[in-house]
């Protein structure tokens, strides 16, 4: 059995299992559960103390459906190396504080003979853009399979392509994992990230400045596909560290988004 251990849980996770699924719970027992059930959403990948709270806007809403959605699609940018296309891992389990999560294999199957999609477990093994995400899917949903994918070098249209062979009916979720504008000044980031939240709304994937997002590619894919499915896109909640748990200085923004 090959299994993938948190690389980054010191940074990223509580000390104990019992403290992480308590400090989740907390986080999304203060954000509003109000809407439809969203068919993909995009949420922050910062350390709970600054975007936790953010990333719970967007997990909240699928409380109701804890126990239909089976199948988590979940993309997330390359911080760690470079390299072109899309990142699939080789192990069969992801592992965290509250339990190990298995991986579709099937489905991870089914796209590695698209050209851009590369078996890459370097990829995986810092990067934290996919695993801070797995603590809130552990702890909102009942049992279900994730498909990791690190995206690397890839254009809209090749993200898209996997995602449209992996869309599935309700019992798939796409997430995105991203972080928005990094490092300017409070003022300045509000400004930027207004910016690309319009765009993300609108699903204006041109408008996304390279700056306005690390995920932007993967972001740039899911609007295509969400064009495509008519999707409408919502900004559940929009802030950076300095509103969190950092000085307004130098800021990083963080946003929850829901297409349904």
């Amino acid at each position: 059995m090959l299994k993938r251990q948190a690389a980054v849980a010191g940074m990223f996770y509580s000390d104990s299992s019992e403290e992480l699924e308590r400090d989740i719970r907390r986080m999304l027992s203060e954000v509003l559960n109000s809407g439809p059930a969203p068919k993909a959403i995009i949420a922050p990948h910062a350390g709970y103390i600054y975007s936790g709270s953010i990333a719970a806007s967007a997990y909240a809403r699928l409380t109701d459906v804890h126990d239909q959605i089976k199948r988590i699609v979940l993309l997330g940018p390359a911080h760690r190396i470079p390299f072109r296309g899309l990142a699939v891992s080789s192990a069969n389990y992801f592992s965290t504080p509250l339990g190990d999560v298995e991986l579709d294999r099937n489905a991870i199957d089914q796209i590695t003979d698209l050209p851009q999609v590369h078996i890459m477990d370097e990829a995986h093994a810092l990067e934290h853009s996919l695993e801070v995400h797995l603590p809130f899917l552990q702890v909102v949903l009942d049992d279900f399979k994730l498909i990791p994918i690190v995206v690397g070098d890839a254009s809209a249209e090749q993200v898209d392509e996997v995602l449209e062979k992996l869309w599935g009916g309700s019992e798939t979720l796409v997430v995105i994992s991203s972080d928005l504008s990094h490092y300017h000044d409070y003022l300045t980031a509000k400004a930027m990230d207004a910016s690309t939240s319009s765009a993300i709304e609108k699903l204006q994937l041109e408008m996304i400045e390279p700056e306005g997002a690390c995920g932007r590619n993967p972001i740039k894919g899911l609007l295509l596909a969400a064009k495509k499915h008519d999707l409408k896109a919502t900004t559940v909640d929009l802030r950076n560290s300095g509103d969190t748990a950092g000085s307004k200085d130098s800021v990083v923004g963080y946003g929850s988004y829901v297409f349904d």
